[in-house]
C-alpha cells in the first residue's frame, strides 16, 4: 500500500458482530456483476499465464522485458491502490474532507521522477531487484541483506495485513459471506495465476482490474453526485452532515470548517500543509521510486520510453482518486449510492490487484537477493521453483493472519501498523537519492546511516505504541513528540538527519574508485558497458550463465544412484514433475548457452537507456501537460 493513509490516524471500524453474520440478499444483476467479473479476471489470468514467458529469471520475474506503456501504467496505479487505501481514503474523506486527496495527486509527481531519474539508473545498472542495486552500488552483502529482509516484513506485515484486512471485512458486511472462506478463496484465485505466469499475467489482469476499478467507481461517483447536487450539493450537504451522537463542548465528529481545502494550517492543521508538500514527499519517494512493488514494473517494458510512457499514465489515474474515492466518502456521510455488486467488484478488483503485485516482488527479492545469498550456484530453474513456492508461502502465512485480524476486533492495531512505514521509510529514501546522486557516498556511510534511521524511527514507532492518541473529548497526555509533531514533519526531519550521518561517515572513509560506479549513477548512467560486462550481475534477465534445463532440488533422476533406481524414481515422480513444469512453464527443452559475445550484446540491449528522439519528445510534452493538470488541481482545491 502506498503512503495514501499511512499514520493518518484514521480508524477503521469493525462492524457490529450483529451484522456481521446475517445473511445479505443480492438481487440478480448484482450476482451477475460478480460472476462476468470473476470471469473476466480468470480469462485474462489463464490467457496471460499461458502467453508468457516463464521458464527464465528475466521472463518471470519482469516479464521478459517487453511490456508496453498502457499495462504498465494501469500496473502501477492498481498495484497501489489496495483495498486498504480504497477504504482508507474514502474513510478519511468522510471524516476529514478533501486533503487526504493530496496523498494521491503528489504521487503524479514523484511517478514522473520514478520514469525520468531512477528508472534510467536501474536499467542502466542492470538489475532486477533494488536491494540488488544497492550491492551494485556499493558493494558487500549487508546492506543487501538488511534491504530485503526489511522489504518481506513490511510487505507482510503491512501491506498484506491490511489490504486483507479491509477487503475481507467488506465483503464480510456487504454480503454476509464467511470471512475466512471468502478471504481463502480470493488468495487462492489471485496465487494461481501469480504462480503460473509471474509478472506478465500480474500486469495484463492489473491492467483489468484498473478497468474494472476506475470504471466501477466512476459509476458511482456519478451517481452519488447526481444524488447530492454535483459540488456544490456536496459542500452544502457536507457541512450539513452532523451525526446523532456528539461529545458536548468539543468539535470532535462534526465537519471540518476547512473540509473543502486542500493546504490546510501549518500547525493546528489535521494534515499540515508543509507536511503535505515536503513530509509526504519523502515517503512518496520510498512509494513510488525504490519500493520493488512499484519499480519491477517499470523494470518489465520493453525499452525506457514505454517506461516513461507508464509514469505519465499512472500519473493521470492517480488524479482520479480524489473524484472517485475521496469525493464518494464524503458524499456518504450524507446518503448509500447502492448499487452493491458494482461496489464489491471495485473492491475486489483492488484487493486483488494488490495482493497479486506484492506476492510477485516479495517472491522476486526473496529468490534473487535472500536465497541466491545463501545458495550462490543456484541455478536458473532453482530460482524459479523458489520464487513460486515463496508465494504458496505468503499464501499459508496470509490465511494463518486472518484469525488475528478477527480476534483483533478493533482497527487501532492496523492504523499502528500503517504508521510503520511513516518510521521506517524516510532512511530509505535518503540512501537512495544519495546513492544515484552523489557518488562519494560509501558502504560504510550508507550501512551505519540506515542503522540510524532505523533506531530513531524505531523509537518513534515504540513511542506511538506506548501512547495511544486519546478518544474524542479525552485530554492528550502523550509527550510532545508525539502530541505536536506531526509525523509528516518527523518524516522529513528523519530523512534529513539520516543524509548527514551518510555523508558525515561517508567523508571519513575511503571513496568508492570512479570505475566502480561505472552506469550505477545518475552521472556515470550513460557510461560505456565495457566495466559492466566484467562482472555480469546475479539474476540479470537474459544472462545465461545458469542454465535452465536443471532440475529443482530434490527433483526427480540423479546419476549418483544406479540406474534401476532412477528409473523408479522417474516412474513415481514423473507425473508431478510433468505437471509442476507444465504449470510453472518450465517443460520446455533447456535453452542453449549464448557465447560470450552474444552474451556481451545481450547485456548491452537489455541495460541500454537509448530512445528514439521522436518518442523522447512525446513522452516530455505529456510529462509537461500532467503537471500542469495537477498544479491546476492543486491551485484549483487549495
Amino acid at each position: 500500500m502506498g503512503p495514501g493513509t499511512s499514520g493518518s490516524g484514521v480508524r477503521t471500524v469493525t462492524a457490529p458482530r450483529s451484522a456481521l453474520g446475517s445473511g445479505v440478499s443480492l438481487h440478480a444483476y448484482d450476482i451477475g456483476v460478480l460472476v462476468v467479473y470473476f470471469v473476466f479476471v480468470i480469462g485474462v489470468g489463464i490467457w496471460s499465464s499461458i502467453r508468457a514467458s516463464r521458464g527464465t529469471i528475466g521472463g518471470y520475474f519482469l516479464a521478459g522485458r517487453s511490456m508496453t506503456w498502457w499495462p504498465i501504467g494501469a500496473s502501477l496505479m492498481s498495484s497501489n491502490v489496495g483495498s486498504g487505501l480504497f477504504i482508507g481514503l474514502a474513510g478519511t474523506g468522510a471524516a476529514g474532507g478533501l486533503a487526504v486527496g493530496g496523498f494521491e495527486w503528489n504521487a503524479t509527481w514523484l511517478l514522473l521522477a520514478l520514469g525520468w531519474i531512477f528508472v534510467p539508473v536501474y536499467i542502466a545498472a542492470g538489475v532486477v531487484t533494488m536491494p540488488q542495486y544497492l550491492k551494485k552500488r556499493f558493494g558487500g552483502q549487508r546492506i543487501q541483506v538488511y534491504m530485503s529482509v526489511l522489504s518481506l516484513i513490511l510487505y507482510i506485515f503491512t501491506k498484506i495485513s491490511t489490504d486483507i484486512f479491509s477487503g475481507a471485512l467488506f465483503i464480510q458486511i456487504a454480503l454476509g459471506w464467511n470471512l475466512y472462506l471468502s478471504t481463502v478463496m480470493l488468495l487462492v484465485v489471485t496465487a494461481v495465476y501469480t504462480i503460473a505466469g509471474g509478472l506478465t499475467a500480474v500486469i495484463y489482469t492489473d491492467a483489468l482490474q484498473t478497468v474494472i476499478m476506475v470504471g466501477g467507481a466512476l459509476v458511482l461517483m456519478f451517481l452519488g453526485f447526481q444524488e447530492v447536487g454535483w459540488y456544490p450539493g456536496l459542500e452544502q450537504r457536507y457541512r450539513q452532515a452532523i451525526p446523532n451522537a456528539t461529545v458536548p463542548n468539543t468539535t470532535c465528529h462534526l465537519p471540518r470548517s476547512d473540509a473543502f481545502h486542500m493546504l490546510r494550517d501549518p500547525v493546528s492543521g489535521d494534515i499540515p500543509w508543509p507536511g503535505l508538500i515536503f513530509g509526504l514527499t519523502v515517503l512518496a519517494t520510498w512509494c513510488w521510486c525504490t519500493d520493488q512493488v512499484i519499480v519491477q514494473r517499470s523494470l518489465s517494458a520493453k525499452n525506457l520510453s514505454h517506461a516513461k510512457g507508464g509514469s505519465v499514465l499512472g500519473g493521470y489515474l492517480k488524479i482520479l482518486p480524489m473524484f472517485f474515492i475521496v469525493m464518494p466518502g464524503m458524499i456518504s456521510r450524507a446518503l448509500y449510492p447502492g448499487l452493491r455488486g458494482l461496489m464489491i467488484a471495485v473492491i475486489l478488483a483492488a484487493l486483488m490487484s494488490s495482493l497479486t503485485s506484492i506476492f510477485n516482488s516479495s517472491s522476486t527479492l526473496f529468490a534473487i537477493d535472500v536465497w541466491q545469498r545463501f545458495r550462490r550456484k543456484a541455478t536458473e530453474r532453482e530460482l524459479m521453483v523458489v520464487g513460486r513456492l515463496f508465494v504458496v508461502f505468503l499464501v499459508v502465512i496470509s490465511i494463518l493472519w486472518i484469525p488475528i485480524i478477527q480476534s483483533s476486533n478493533s482497527g487501532q492495531l492496523f492504523d499502528y501498523i500503517q504508521s510503520v512505514t511513516s518510521y521506517l521509510a524516510p532512511p530509505i529514501t535518503a540512501l537512495f537519492l544519495l546513492a544515484i546522486f552523489c557518488k562519494r557516498v560509501t558502504e560504510p556511510g550508507a550501512f551505519w546511516g540506515l542503522m540510524f534511521g532505523l533506531a530513531v524511527g524505531l523509537l518513534r514507532m515504540i513511542l506511538e505504541f506506548s501512547y495511544p492518541a486519546p478518544a474524542c473529548g479525552e485530554a492528550d497526555r502523550r509527550p510532545a513528540v508525539l502530541k505536536d509533531f506531526h509525523y509528516l514533519y518527523f518524516a522529513l526531519l528523519l530523512c534529513g538527519l539520516t543524509a548527514i550521518v551518510i555523508v558525515t561517515v561517508s567523508l571519513c572513509t575511503t571513496p568508492i574508485p570512479e570505475e566502480k560506479l561505472a552506469r550505477l549513477t545518475w552521472w556515470t548512467r550513460s557510461h560505456p558497458h565495457s566495466e559492466l560486462e566484467k562482472e555480469a550481475p546475479e539474476g540479470t534477465p537474459g544472462t545465461s550463465e545458469m542454465p535452465s534445463g536443471a532440475c529443482p532440488p530434490g527433483g526427480g533422476e540423479t546419476e549418483n544412484s544406479s540406474q534401476d533406481q532412477d528409473q523408479h524414481r522417474a516412474r513415481r515422480r514423473r507425473w508431478g514433475w510433468l505437471l509442476w513444469d507444465w504449470f510453472c512453464g518450465l517443460a520446455g527443452p533447456p535453452e542453449q548457452a549464448l557465447s560470450p559475445a552474444e552474451t556481451a550484446a545481450r547485456q548491452r540491449e537489455l541495460t541500454s537507456i537509448a530512445e528514439e528522439p521522436l518518442w523522447t519528445r512525446v513522452c516530455n510534452v505529456n510529462a509537461v501537460l500532467l503537471l500542469a493538470v495537477n498544479v491546476f488541481l492543486w491551485g484549483y482545491f487549495a
